[in-house]
């Protein structure tokens, strides 16, 4: 079932991915989750770069929504997706402790990233045509354009600038291609509950225990995605005389 739902996530059209920290025998490691419309993956594993994000997802080319960690980037054939809650927090936390002539470009910037979002909502409310859609989404990328080409004085504004324009491809790919998330909540709240787990039992004790927790993590996060009951399907799958798949796994059961 688990690698059932590796494969689904891998041929899924839009991935969220997020990592945080776990220990296994004391250690520290990584777990990482993708999430999908349909399956939720989590896999620990010794590293949080490129390799050990394609264990979970192979050489994907879908639409991959993430916080701009670097590795994800080596995806090059799949089209990004930066989160721009992260933009947004950044671009506000750097405006409430800046002097007021330095916080003009994170406030600014901060403006500019809402008006992508509040772009969004206008067209799924109907208020804005498709080519008015694209016009509008084109003078924000040239408007961003001007901003970034601007020198900073300011060493934390230039700071962001730069992390901006690594950022710039990616950051209105949701204009683009309607529908898309143009945030990472869903990756950052599949894995919030496993960070709460490793607070409360520090991780696994073993290489066993962390394969055992991500194949059961994955398998109760997908049952309750899917609004289908977890328990009745355990039930039904230890009591099993052969191995099945869940029908968690889409075209399985």
């Amino acid at each position: 079932t688990y690698d059932g739902l590796v494969e689904t996530a891998r041929q899924a059209p839009v991935n969220g991915m997020d990592e945080t920290g776990w220990k296994v025998g004391g250690r520290l490691q990584w777990l990482h989750v993708a999430v999908s419309a349909q399956v939720t993956v989590y896999a620990i594993l010794p590293g949080r770069g490129y390799q050990q994000a394609v264990v979970v997802l192979g050489e994907y080319d879908g639409f991959l929504i993430h916080d701009g960690w670097a590795p994800y980037y080596r995806f090059r054939h799949a089209f990004h997706q930066s989160c721009l809650a992260h933009l947004l927090k950044r671009c506000r936390e750097m405006a409430q402790i800046a002097s007021p002539v330095a916080a003009t470009f994170p406030r600014a910037m901060e403006r500019l990233l809402q008006t992508g979002l509040e772009l969004r909502d206008r067209h799924e409310r109907g208020e804005i045509s498709e080519h008015g859609m694209r016009t509008a989404t084109g003078k924000l990328e040239a408007k961003l354009d001007r901003m970034l080409e601007t020198r900073r004085r300011n060493a934390a504004n230039r700071r962001l600038a730069r992390h901006l324009e690594h950022e710039q491809l990616w950051m209105f790919t949701f204009l683009h291609c309607p529908g898309l998330d143009a945030t990472n909540n869903a990756a950052e709240r599949a894995i919030r509950g496993m960070v709460i787990a490793r607070k409360v039992w520090g991780g696994s004790r073993t290489w066993e225990g962390a394969r055992t927790q991500q194949i059961l993590a994955s398998v109760l996060r997908t049952c309750w995605q899917q609004g289908k009951d977890a328990f009745t399907r355990m039930v039904r799958l230890l009591c099993a005389p052969r191995a099945v798949i869940l029908d968690i796994v889409p075209g399985a059961g």
